[in-house]
């Protein structure tokens, strides 16, 4: 037990079962330590642009080969669209053929408007101009204010033109290369520090929750949220892991290597609070830096597989509680909107109720205001939500990188196995008439 709780896991697990005590014995106390879980959140949201920056340019810089670099990019949109959209397609399946919605009778007169005026605005923005719009928003208006405004898309954008060209300019980029390698460790090594404190985090986030909304809040809306959870990781599990095992790796022992980031994916419900130490893991599974460094923050926007499975599934219980037919023109124009207004959902305050605003924007059969119906269990979605999209673009990562031969399998299976595996920046120490490896070259990243 004392080493248990020695680990990262065991202190968040901790952490937990304190948080729903606190929750449920001292509740107003409980939800003043929110502050805890927002402060950790906001912590390693100050980090993830200077993280993202200093990987992807040390990634395409050392590659040398742009042409990987376009292939990897292209590779990982097309799996991103692909798999997306299997993902909408469960959403409207599962809610087709069970119906959570039927029997609700609920009058759209009767719902109160005011509920969703802090979305409005939001959801607004969001259709305004469209694809060609949300792709203008790519572009920032200076590069600082992309690592001002932390918009991971935005940087990512500017990193991957600033790797092309420090790769273009050869030796003589040498010295800058070496600075962001430099700058890089420098930032793994504060999140190693930030990590520290993902327990407190935790605890503040979970007892917040349980102190304000109560244990029982799950009973309103019950079908909504077990289906839902039920339609996440059937994905996990049958379409995520056949893929993964189609790549050569097992779902089951990638889960185990990532239970503490899952962990503290549960209790805050962000993905975003364990971005770097995931891009960490990866690294340390041997996968190549510029596929980890492309693959994965790409993947925070554009490959949102639980999100989409909430969108197309939330989308027609609201016209089954209100009692609206749809047809199946109906049904393929919300997949088809689904496709564009999921793209823009990362960073957006209160996101999935906004891309579901603009998702029914787009559709006026569906009458707007059931979204209040949706807005009481909201939360409870949104665990579901982050551990399945954070789970997909893991997977996303090993497989693209399987699928262009980023990843050293060997060191892989070595470390998913549970087996000793050598630092990245030594070569490793195999017996005696063993074939000499070393993985891709890049910063050392912490042990796993």
């Amino acid at each position: 037990m004392p080493s248990f709780l020695r680990s990262l896991f065991g202190q968040v697990v901790l952490a937990l079962v304190l948080g729903v005590i606190l929750g449920l014995a001292l509740p107003e106390f409980a939800v003043k330590l929110k502050p805890l879980g927002d402060g950790f959140i906001k912590l390693i949201k100050m980090i993830i642009p200077v993280l993202v920056f200093c990987v992807v340019v040390h990634g395409i810089a050392g590659a040398g080969d742009l042409k990987r670099v376009g292939r990897v990019g292209v590779k990982a949109l097309v799996y991103f669209e692909v798999v997306t959209t299997v993902a909408l397609a469960l959403g409207l399946l599962l809610a087709f053929v069970f119906q959570p919605g039927v029997g609700m009778n609920v009058d759209p007169k009767a719902l109160d408007a005011a509920a969703m005026g802090a979305y409005a605005d939001n959801a607004n923005k969001l259709t305004s101009g469209g694809t060609v719009d949300f792709l203008m928003k790519l572009i920032p208006t200076t590069v600082v204010s992309a690592f001002a405004t932390g918009d991971v898309l935005q940087v990512l954008l500017f990193a991957v033109l600033f790797g092309c060209a420090l790769a273009m300019l050869g030796e003589r980029g040498a010295p800058v290369a070496v600075f962001i390698d430099t700058l890089s460790q420098v930032v793994f090594k504060i999140m190693g520090l930030l990590i520290r404190l993902a327990p407190l985090g935790v605890l503040g986030a979970i007892a917040f929750t349980v102190g304000k909304y109560g244990v029982g809040s799950l009973k309103q809306l019950g079908m909504l949220v077990v289906l839902f959870y039920a339609a996440v990781i059937l994905f996990v599990v049958v379409v995520l892991g056949g893929i993964l095992r189609l790549a050569g790796f097992s779902l089951f022992k990638l889960l185990r290597y990532l239970r503490e980031e899952l962990a503290v994916v549960f209790a805050t419900t962000s993905s975003d609070s364990v971005l770097p130490q995931v891009m960490a893991k990866l690294r340390h599974l041997g996968i190549r830096d510029s596929t980890v460094g492309l693959v994965i923050p790409t993947g925070y926007s554009f490959n949102l597989d639980a999100f989409s499975i909430y969108i197309t599934l939330a989308a027609v219980f609201i016209a089954q509680a209100t009692n609206t037919p749809i047809s199946m023109t109906d049904l393929l124009t919300i997949l088809a909107v689904s496709l564009v207004t999921s793209k823009g959902a990362h960073g957006v305050p209160g996101s999935a109720i906004v891309v579901l605003a603009a998702t029914l924007h787009a559709i006026p059969a569906i009458p707007a205001i059931g979204l209040v119906l949706v807005l009481s269990v909201d939360w409870f979605m949104g665990i579901a939500r982050a551990l399945g999209n954070l789970v997909g673009n893991c997977v996303a990562t090993v497989v693209v990188a399987a699928w262009e031969g980023d990843i050293d399998r060997e060191r892989a299976h070595a470390v998913l196995d549970g087996r000793p595996a050598a630092p990245l920046d030594a070569p490793a120490a195999l017996p005696p008439g063993a074939a000499a490896t070393r993985p891709p070259a890049g910063p050392v990243a912490p042990a796993a």
